[in-house]
């Protein structure tokens, strides 16, 4: 069903409306995740305004985490206005969010999240899921990998589809999103953890970029976004160019991925510790760092019988001339290449 709000074409409503525009999928159902605020609320918005004109039936799935008194509300809240933007399926998932990894109370909610949505999609037959990043998301995103030295993969930040997942508004300011609601008589929630200094993306937002901003010149955000941008372009044909390398490396293997020690050898190092990383995130994956790539050239260029690594998600050992990628095995050992690190 299409929206019967009639709001005026405001200067930020037709700049969402137009992002929107172009990430739509070419038929079927697509899906908003919305929280309620500002992103997600213009991007409901403007989907439900953009999707039946391309042929489209638009929907919206509310994740409630559970983590906030009222979090209930705020989902039934959320799904009130998708049913009053004229969106059709409105879900609310209910999620329990467990750290069982370790990896923090945010990877955490964002694992439960992503499978809430992935159930909506299977459970919908959805095509796409319209995810409400805007640019200051990418450019936090960027400077958080920059701050950690996780290289460039994760200076890449967010690609604008990724599968399933949608992000119409990464070319969007934050501040544009707050208008389109504000001019199309919506009204947004705040979510009080977006205020709270004990997680670093705040910190970043309320007061680093502020700080680079007002030292450096207008504009770090996009350049941040527009580095982002140039990398992911960057290592888009680097990696096609690695995955035909990997092809005439293979040797045969009983399970897993087995290549010639050799014929990694016979590359420069930021070659063979891109193709380590791309076996391991191909096959298995596994998000390396940089101190796992680091060990596993090591079983290549010096090699000297050294025992297999067992790290997160994938266990790499050198049998003779062959380097061998295989499944984790279970081990209690609480030394470096067990860590559950991000990257």
């Amino acid at each position: 069903m299409e929206s019967t709000r009639r709001p005026r074409l405001s200067p930020a409503i037709a700049d969402l409306r137009r992002a929107v525009r172009g990430l739509l999928p070419d038929h079927g159902l697509v899906l908003v995740a919305l929280s309620g605020g500002a992103d997600s609320l213009a991007l409901a918005a403007a989907t439900a305004f953009e999707a039946p004109r391309a042929g489209l039936t638009a929907g919206a799935v509310i994740v409630d985490h559970g983590l906030q008194a009222g979090s209930a509300g705020v989902a039934r809240t959320a799904a009130d206005q998708a049913v009053a933007l004229g969106l059709h399926p409105v879900l609310i998932e209910t999620v329990r969010v467990t750290d069982a990894e370790g990896d923090g109370p945010e990877a955490a909610a964002r694992t439960a999240r992503y499978r809430a949505l992935d159930d909506a999609a299977a459970a919908t037959g959805a095509a796409a899921i319209l995810l409400g990043h805007t640019l200051d998301d990418q450019a936090e995103t960027v400077l958080l990998g920059l701050a950690r030295g996780s290289g460039a993969t994760s200076l890449q930040g967010m690609n604008s589809t990724s599968g399933l997942y949608r992000r119409p508004l990464l070319g969007i300011r934050r501040a544009q999103t707050r208008q389109a609601c504000l001019d199309a008589g919506l009204t947004a929630w705040s979510d009080p953890q977006n205020f709270d200094p004990g997680y670093a993306r705040v910190r970043a937002r309320e007061r680093v970029l502020p700080v680079l901003e007002r030292e450096l010149g207008p504009g770090i955000a996009q350049a941040l976004a527009r580095t982002a941008d140039t990398l992911r372009e960057d290592a888009e044909v680097l990696d096609a160019i690695v995955l035909g390398l990997v092809d005439g490396m293979r040797v045969p293997a009983e399970s897993g991925a087995a290549l010639s020690a050799a014929a990694l050898a016979a590359n420069p190092a930021a070659v063979l510790h891109r193709i380590i990383r791309l076996v391991a995130a191909e096959e298995f994956g596994v998000s390396l760092e940089r101190s796992h790539t680091v060990a596993i050239a090591r079983l290549v260029i010096d090699w000297h019988g050294q025992n297999a690594l067992d790290l997160p998600g994938v266990r790499v050992e050198r049998q003779g001339g062959t380097l061998i990628f295989s499944a984790p095995r279970p081990t209690h050992s609480k030394g470096l290449f067990l860590s559950h690190g991000t990257s």
